[in-house]
């Protein structure tokens, strides 16, 4: 039939969706948050770590396997309502603003049939969040995020660490060996990534790539965007401020031209701090007018 004579009505009476296979969309959520490790010495600054929000699964694949929180998208749903659900469902954990992160679609990336996935990114200060597990999820826990560079060869575009995603609270280690190499198309660069499983618990489904995906994301946004406040509460002093950007940078920053960056990016307050073992320090909080970061 020629269906370029058609009116759209007409041509919508007679299309036949079973002629094409369809997938099936699920949505899974990176909920990043930065834990404040305390020391016995009450004169040291805790250590920071960043850390990640996981799922033990409760049923096949992957059963008692660890994975991002997410699932798949109702016919009667739109994406963003499915990622609210889920989260809600599987973490108790409501009230929390996502970004889309990326679509991740490789054909086999879900043993049950074909599956496109599209994943969120959030930040959230640790103190907001009280998360219990429910529905698909049989606990639910804080896993520790640590890259370590083992290896860098410059010659072919190629590094190599070690990527651990590890909770002391539940006594799980999960490691994996991942090569990075990149690759130019004329100027921009492409990365491709080799996932290796060192440890014998692995994370479900192809999660290790969009957790290394996401934590790129972060690293990159960083730097030109006041995403790292949403790690921070309301009041905050410079160090802490600071701690957060070495931290997902993965580098130390000098003091002062740290300062000089971000100080049209705050404003201090009358406040101070009233630690044991600590000299007071001025808070700070988000300058809300500034527009560009850096």
């Amino acid at each position: 039939m020629d269906q370029n004579h058609l009116s759209e009505e007409e041509f919508l009476k007679q299309y036949n969706v079973g002629d094409y296979e369809r997938p099936s969309v699920t949505v899974d959520m990176l909920f990043f948050t930065i834990f404040n490790k305390e020391y016995e010495d009450i004169r040291k600054l805790p250590e920071k770590e960043l850390q990640l929000l996981l799922i033990k699964r409760n049923g096949h694949p992957y059963k008692d396997s660890w994975a991002l929180p997410g699932g798949f998208v109702n016919i009667d749903e739109s994406i963003d309502d499915a990622v609210y659900r889920e989260l809600k469902e599987e973490t108790n954990v409501e009230d929390v603003y996502f970004e889309q992160l990326y679509t991740f679609g490789d054909v086999d990336r879900d043993p049950r049939t074909r599956v496109i996935s599209s994943s969120y990114l959030a930040l959230t200060n640790r103190e907001n969040i009280n998360a219990k597990a429910g529905d698909d999820a049989s606990d639910v826990a804080w896993f520790t995020i640590k890259k370590t560079d083992i290896e860098m060869n410059e010659e072919d575009h190629k590094k190599t660490y070690y990527f651990n995603i590890y909770s002391q609270e539940k006594g799980i280690d999960i490691i994996y060996k991942i090569i990075e190499k990149t690759t130019y198309d004329q100027y921009v660069p492409n990365k491709q990534y080799e996932f290796i499983p060192v440890s014998e618990e692995k994370i479900a489904f192809d999660h290790i790539k969009i957790i290394n995906y996401g934590l790129d994301r972060l690293k990159n946004k960083i730097e030109y965007t006041p995403i790292a406040f949403n790690f921070l509460p309301e009041y905050f002093t410079l160090t802490e401020l600071q701690k957060v950007y070495e931290l997902i940078l993965g580098k130390e920053l000098l003091k002062a031209n740290f300062r000089r960056k971000i100080k049209q990016v705050v404003v201090k307050t009358e406040e101070t701090t009233h630690e044991v073992g600590h000299r007071p320090s001025s808070l700070y909080t988000f300058n809300k007018n500034y527009q560009t970061l850096f």
